[in-house]
């Protein structure tokens, strides 16, 4: 599986991390490395979950982070 994290700034200043694979990972963080490092925690606990459950047998994971501005 090959999963892509998103991370952009909001006009507020806050920083919003989301992987559009995996609908509901998106979150937001008060700098750019935190919005990622939630993003990718909580991408990993909905695959955690999605295996422990057998909606998804274990496969390879590719995790693409975004090029440091």
């Amino acid at each position: 599986m090959k999963v892509t994290l998103v991370v952009e700034r909001e006009a507020d200043g806050r920083w919003i991390a989301e992987v559009p694979e995996l609908p509901g990972v998106l979150v937001y963080g008060s700098t750019e490395a935190e919005a990622m490092a939630r993003a990718e925690v909580l991408a990993l606990r909905v695959l955690a979950e999605r295996i422990e459950h057998a909606e998804a047998g274990p496969e390879p994971i590719q995790i693409l982070l975004p090029v440091a501005a």
